[in-house]
């Protein structure tokens, strides 16, 4: 499943990069393509301090630090994506370096790893011990469990 996305990904951007180079040309698309990478390393380098600094300052305030985590890994991944060359990739990058975008996406990131947390942990709740929810259990003599 991973890996036919990552294919559907891969044909997108290339599907993209070949629309962009026949409406602006091939070396103004190289052009674009190669620009981001630096833009994507100066962001990563600027916002990552920054993310990096709110995280101390919520941890030396004592408050949970659950936002400024989930705001460093969005600053991360959109950094590491305007690196990565191809367009689709810079926008999703640039709109997770965004404040504005980067708190949509850090409310829905928040909402599905709560959800997933939720599951998970209900799933390992049940399935560690089990649970007698008729109370039709009885207690077991110990003489009787052996012959």
């Amino acid at each position: 499943m991973i890996l036919l996305l990552f294919l559907a990904w891969f044909a997108a951007e290339l599907f993209v990069v070949i629309e962009v180079a026949g409406a602006i040309g091939v070396g103004a698309t190289i052009l674009l393509l190669i620009l981001s990478w630096p833009i994507g390393a100066w962001a990563l380098r600027t916002q990552g301090r920054a993310a990096w600094r709110r995280l101390s300052e919520a941890v030396a305030a004592g408050r949970s630090p659950g936002r400024e985590v989930l705001d460093g890994v969005l600053v991360l991944l959109g950094g590491l994506l305007l690196i990565v060359p191809g367009f689709i990739s810079d926008i999703v990058g640039a709109l997770a370096l965004l404040p504005p975008t980067r708190a949509l996406l850090r409310g829905g990131l928040a909402r599905n790893l709560q959800s997933r947390f939720v599951v998970s942990a209900t799933r390992f709740g049940n399935a560690s011990r089990p649970s007698d929810v008729d109370s039709t259990a009885t207690d077991v003599d110990q003489a009787q469990l052996r012959p």
